[in-house]
């Protein structure tokens, strides 16, 4: 018999934990389930600047004292990736793992959302022999070798400053003429001299040889002529794309894979909440993540109340 929940939450980032803690605290029965460690991407994060009560913070230290906050109260947290979210005939939803089963009044989407890829020759036959996502990762692997960063965005130019405190320099790779990150990244990474920039170009290739990646092939957009960049390392990051695969079949995602939701965080699917990366919005932060999950965690309460309530009405 599935285990019985006031509410489950997919996935333990900021979003999710937040979520948690505000559930629990209300008294709710509350399970996180997450396929990784605890903490989402805030893992891979080498130094955060800009959440409140920390002038700056390592992304795991960050992430352990979010869980502290989120199990105080009583939350669970188990391993798991969930499969499918189904309705049962009582109104409540049914979560289906590849470890168990649970269900639930309630449900909150924190799944988050992955690393885009380029989709180019090399990419995946180089993952983690040159190619990777996380530069707080796999950056001391490239201790005094060039690197190349692809992206332009918050991400790119962030790691990408974090890459030059390791590497012998970084080449940052740009499809348009200007950055496209906060004004204060693209400074520190401007006036970094162990960054440089290749502007208008395209990453075609990732080259390589028998064992790991030797560099990248590139094509200017503007002129479209082809270069080749010599490299150890190329980091990826160009977007995001949504994890919303496990909910797909409940009509609550956009033609993208973006969850939709109103400003109480609810979907279209009652007892269904969505919060974090994983809604279609504009900014995603770890900020916005846990303002959400402070909604959807009280609405989420109020919603289950009122279910019990049905409930016991119809037992009577």
């Amino acid at each position: 018999m599935a285990q019985q929940y006031d509410t489950i939450i997919l996935g333990a980032g900021p979003g999710g934990m937040t979520a948690a803690t505000y559930a629990s605290r209300a008294n709710m029965s509350v399970l996180m389930i997450d396929r990784g460690i605890y903490g989402g991407q805030m893992n891979n994060t080498a130094e955060i600047e800009n959440y409140p009560g920390f002038p700056s913070i390592l992304g795991p230290e960050l992430a352990e004292k979010m869980y502290a906050s989120s199990t105080q109260f009583g939350a669970e947290y188990a391993f798991g990736t969930v499969l499918h979210v189904e309705a049962q005939a009582d109104g409540s939803w049914r979560v289906v793992t590849d470890m168990d089963e649970y269900s639930a009044n309630t449900v909150i989407v924190a799944t988050g959302a992955a690393y885009k890829k380029l989709d180019v020759p090399g990419e995946e036959a180089f993952a983690g022999r040159g190619v990777s996502y996380c530069a707080v990762c796999d950056g001391a692997f490239f201790r005094g070798q060039h690197v190349i960063v692809v992206g332009g965005g918050d991400s790119a130019v962030e790691e990408a400053t974090y890459l030059a405190g390791l590497a012998d320099h970084v080449t940052i790779v740009h499809r348009r003429d200007k950055l496209r990150a906060q004004q204060i990244l693209q400074d520190r990474a401007f006036a970094n001299e162990k960054i440089s920039f290749v502007w208008n170009s395209e990453v075609e290739e990732i080259l390589g040889d028998d064992k790991k990646v030797t560099g990248v092939r590139v094509r200017n957009n503007q002129t479209d002529e082809t270069s080749e960049i010599d490299a150890a390392g190329v980091f990826i990051y160009v977007g995001l794309l949504p994890v919303s695969d496990p909910v797909q079949d409940l009509g609550i995602t956009d033609a993208n894979g973006w969850i939709m939701t109103n400003d109480r965080m609810e979907t279209s699917q009652p007892g269904i909440f969505a919060i974090g990366d994983v809604r279609e919005k504009e900014l995603r932060q770890i900020t916005t993540a846990v303002g959400d999950a402070a909604v959807a965690g009280q609405n989420a309460f109020s919603y289950n109340e009122n279910f019990k309530m049905r409930a016991s009405e119809v037992t009577e």
